[in-house]
This record gives structure tokens, sequence and C-alpha cells, in this order.
């Protein structure tokens, strides 16, 4: 397997994060990548550092004046008198009628959806090296590679067109949804993520050539809150094209992997050419987000169930956060998926 991952995301360590009215420490720290290379070291499984990807192919999901805002928004922010280190908004747009800000500080509410992916002086870079990984490992598999993983930090998958939320800056698993389609007629997502994929389905909500599904924590008492509902299933040309399953807080191995075989049922019927996988490893009972209740046992099967589902697919990292957990989850879930017969050690 191919699995590309850039150095220079471990540049994008943001600081700020508020949890129930109280600062606390953010949970998209560069140190969940080099757990996460750990994982990949357990398989014996290398990473390459991707080419740069050409600025069209970020242009296929966001909307220009979003990526100008997150390649400036830094340095213009610390224009501001006695400016924090990172670019936080206080301030959205939240009326029926609205008009492009001009102002850093109204820009910043524009783009930002909430006050959990602060932009840092190297975010932008880490972003577009994520992005990097993304289009690198989607390349591999339009030229003929059956699967291919990207190692991305920060997450994507709640990022819409224009709007930066939860943790995720550019939303890499859209990203190389989009370019798929430059080789293949219909493309499939397949979110397991404990949290809604609100960003990719936002992206693709109308579109019927790009099937959205997402597993993931009821958001009836969970991030991101107000989507993620089984009622949501796409609009105009994309009604019937996007699928969520929520499940209880509560959920464990045997029902969450029930879920899975609903959505690849799903997902077969839709007949893809290829499928992008939405990786978060969240779900596993020990992730400090607390979200449900999966096993390193689950994850396995979790990737034997995906695999043995044929399609050429770009597997996309998304969540899965700081635990000693995070490291075993993935060699897990790439052990199923592989069919590898080494033995997933327990964390120290």
């Amino acid at each position: 397997m191919k699995c590309f991952y850039a150095p220079e995301t471990e540049t994008h360590d943001p600081l700020f994060r508020l949890t129930h009215g109280k600062l606390q420490r953010n949970a998209e720290q560069a140190e969940r990548a080099r757990l996460l290379l750990a994982g990949l070291d357990a398989l014996s499984l290398s990473v390459t550092a991707p080419a740069p990807a050409p600025r069209a192919a970020l242009e296929a999901v966001h909307t220009k004046r979003f990526l100008g805002f997150l390649e400036t928004a830094w340095t213009e922010w610390q224009k501001l008198p006695d400016a924090g280190p990172e670019v936080v908004p206080n301030v959205f747009p939240r009326t029926t009628t609205a008009s492009y800000p001009e102002t850093i500080v109204g820009r910043a509410g524009w783009h930002m959806g909430d006050t959990s992916a602060p932009i840092g002086e190297h975010s932008w870079r880490a972003a577009v090296r994520a992005a990097d990984c993304a289009v690198a490992a989607t390349d591999a598999v339009l030229n003929g590679d059956a699967f291919a993983y990207a190692l991305c930090r920060p997450a994507g998958h709640h990022t819409s067109a224009e709007i930066a939320a939860g943790h995720c800056l550019l939303n890499n698993s859209a990203i190389a949804a989009a370019r798929l389609r430059t080789g293949f007629d219909r493309v499939a997502t397949l979110d397991i993520d404990v949290h809604h994929g609100n960003g990719t389905q936002d992206i693709f909500y109308d579109r019927d050539d790009v099937l959205t599904v997402s597993i993931h924590a009821d958001p009836t008492d969970y991030y991101p809150f107000f989507t993620g509902f089984a009622g949501e299933t796409g609009a105009g040309a994309g009604t019937g094209y996007n699928l969520n399953i929520p499940l209880p807080r509560t959920t464990t191995d045997a029902v969450w992997l029930s879920a899975i075989d609903t959505a690849l049922a799903r997902i077969d019927a839709f007949k893809p050419d290829a499928l992008v996988l939405s990786l978060g490893l969240d779900t596993h009972e020990d992730d400090p987000l607390m979200g449900m209740k999966i096993s390193w046992d689950g994850l396995r099967i979790a990737g034997e169930k995906i695999a043995a589902a044929g399609y050429p697919t770009v597997i996309v990292q998304e969540g899965g956060y700081l635990s000693p957990a995070l490291t075993t989850s993935l060699s897990s879930f790439l052990s199923g998926y592989l069919g590898a017969k080494i033995p997933v050690l327990e964390p120290n």
C-alpha cells in the first residue's frame, strides 16, 4: 500500500479550544501524526512525501475567496492591535441577510464555523500539504493502484466549500472525491469518523455523481449538532444520494459493523467506480472524545468488510485523538483492510 505523509503538517499545532465555556488545549495536536506513523510502522508500511498538488485540485472543492482567506488570514490577523497568536473568530453571520466582510475579524467569522480550528502561522502550509497527501493517494488510484492511504492532518471532513470548522481546514476527502471524478464517472464516499462528515455532505449535497454516506454518533447530543440526521438525503439532482446513519454514543462493535453493512449495501446499489474512505479512528472506546465504544477487533473487521467491497479506494485520515490507543487503532483497521498476518501490539 502506498502511504503519503508530509512532515510540514506537524507545523500546525493549534493551542486554542473552547469546550463548555472552558479554555483547553486543542485536540488536533502534532503528536497525532507521530502516533499514526507508529501505526503504519507496526505494519511495516513506509510513507512517501507527496508532490505539490495543483491549485485547481483545491478549487474543485473550495471557493477562491476561502482559499485566499486561509492563505492570508494569519498575516492579516497579526496587523490587529494586541493580536493573539492564532486566528479565532468572535463573531458569526447569523442573520437572514449578510454581506461579505472586508475586515479580517469579519472574514474570520464568515469562513470559520466555530472556534475549534484556529489558524496559526503555519496552518495554511500544513493544510496544503495535507491536501497534497490526499491528491497523491488519489492519483495513485487513478493510475491503477487498488488503494492508497493519505495521512492527513489537520483533518478535513467538517469543512464545506468555504467554511472551516471542527479541527478541519481543507476538506481532504472531498478534494480526493472530486479528483477521482476526473477519471471515474461515479464516486462514493464512506465516512466512518465518529462525527458526521457535514462538510463533505454539504459540498456534494445536490449532486448525483458522488454518493455520500456517513456513520457517526447521533448529533442530537454530539458535534456537529445541526446536521447528520437520517432525514438529510440530498437536494435537487442529489436527492437520494446522501445517507446518514446516526448511532447512539453507547454503540459497540455489533451495531456499528451492522451499520457498515448497511452503508456498503447502499454503495453497492450506487455502483461506484471508486471509493473515498474517510477514516476516523475516534470511534474507539479509548478515544478521549468519547463518542462510541468500538474495539480494536471491531476496527479490524471493519477494515475487512470495506476491503471486501473491492472498490479502488483512497483512504483519507480524519479524526482519532491523543491516546496511546490511536496507534493500535490505525494498525488494527489497516491489518483488517490489508489482510495482514501481523499481530497487532497492545499499546504501552
